[in-house]
């Protein structure tokens, strides 16, 4: 008897193990996931405190005289205030990494985001051991972030306020009614969102191990993004995703100040030795990138797109040119991608 419990007590033992490091695995899994983009873009930190990982042990408090705000801008910029003073620089995600600098470290890993808070972890080299940044998330009336004039204002919306059994005047439940059903008979329409429609095509050039024959991106007013990507031996990729509708307004809006409207139609080259350069391989594919906005819509082209492999720009076009591309090419290759190989 006393051998057939043992047994039976070891049998429940392995089962919760068992459960618990699978438990275990699911809850690492979901810590160490690729952090989501979009809850970098747009958002203002406020540092709290650092803390040594090992030891668990907080190294250094923020108090009324060590202000730190952190600010990620959609164009990839960042802005840093530290004790009243402002710096920039530019920013970048990969997987969990985060490529920023500060103190004289350049990369973070994200241990910890959601809407609310943000956990960074770094090594110094001269220090044993892991370090985290610890961060809150802010509205930006409470952070110290100057919005340029040239920047559509934040609009807050409130209800107004209605007196009831609550305020200073009680009023019959039917006086409610009628006030909301007057409220939804006057309520105007909401406007319909502003007409967005983006297409990117080609750039680069052909050549290499797998040379590319189709690189496309369309993006629709309702947010659907579609990418096709061919390659000699990879066949066909098709991407699609939604983008959200203030993301996308957003882009819009980087795109107008970025001057894209105000580009010319195309840009070619500019004397013989650039038209030279079009028939050498690797051969340089044309770029054409159309976006509307609105009433305002725009096609630009242009016949050599960046740099070739010796390091040469043939065509002078706006770099900032560049920044739309690459804007288009980030929401266009992000992770939530579903992908059909054809």
């Amino acid at each position: 008897m006393k051998v057939t419990a043992w047994w039976r007590l070891a049998l429940v033992v392995g089962f919760f193990a068992c459960a618990f490091s699978q438990l275990a695995a699911q809850e690492v899994g979901a810590v160490f996931n690729a952090p989501d983009e979009r809850l970098f873009v747009e958002s203002k930190w406020r540092y709290t405190y650092t803390l040594h990982a090992e030891s668990n042990t907080i190294i250094h408090k923020a108090d009324e005289h060590y202000k730190f705000f952190l600010y990620f801008r959609y164009d990839y910029t960042y802005q840093e205030f530290l004790n009243g003073k402002l710096s920039r620089g530019n920013w970048s995600l990969n997987g969990r990494s985060l490529f920023y600098s500060f103190q004289h470290v350049n990369k973070f890993d994200i241990v910890q985001l959601n809407k609310s808070v943000m956990v960074l972890e770094f090594t110094q080299k001269n220090s044993k051991g892991k370090y985290q940044y610890h961060f809150v998330r802010v509205e930006s009336k409470d952070a110290p972030f100057v919005k340029p004039d040239n920047e559509l204002p934040e609009i807050i919306v409130e209800a107004d306020g209605i007196s009831g059994e609550h305020g200073k005047g009680k009023k019959p439940k039917k006086d409610w009614l009628a006030f909301l059903r007057r409220k939804k008979t006057e309520a105007p329409a909401a406007p319909a969102p502003t007409f967005i429609s983006v297409e990117l095509i080609g750039g680069g050039y052909y050549g290499g191990i797998d040379p590319v024959l189709k690189d496309f991106i369309q993006i629709k007013t309702d947010g659907r993004l579609i990418k096709e990507y061919q390659s000699v031996h990879n066949g066909l990729l098709v991407k699609k995703k939604n983008i959200p509708r203030e993301e996308l307004e957003m882009f819009a809006e980087y795109v107008q100040k970025q001057g894209f409207f105000e580009f010319d139609r195309a840009y070619d080259c500019p004397d013989q030795y650039c038209q030279k350069r079009k028939g050498e391989k690797p051969v340089p594919i044309p770029l054409r990138i159309a976006i509307t906005y609105g009433n305002k819509k725009k096609m630009v082209t242009v016949a050599v797109w960046g740099k070739d492999d010796t390091g040469v720009k043939w065509v002078d076009y706006p770099p900032q040119l560049d920044n739309i591309v690459d804007a288009i090419q980030r929401m266009a290759n992000r992770l939530e991608d579903t992908v059909v190989r054809k």
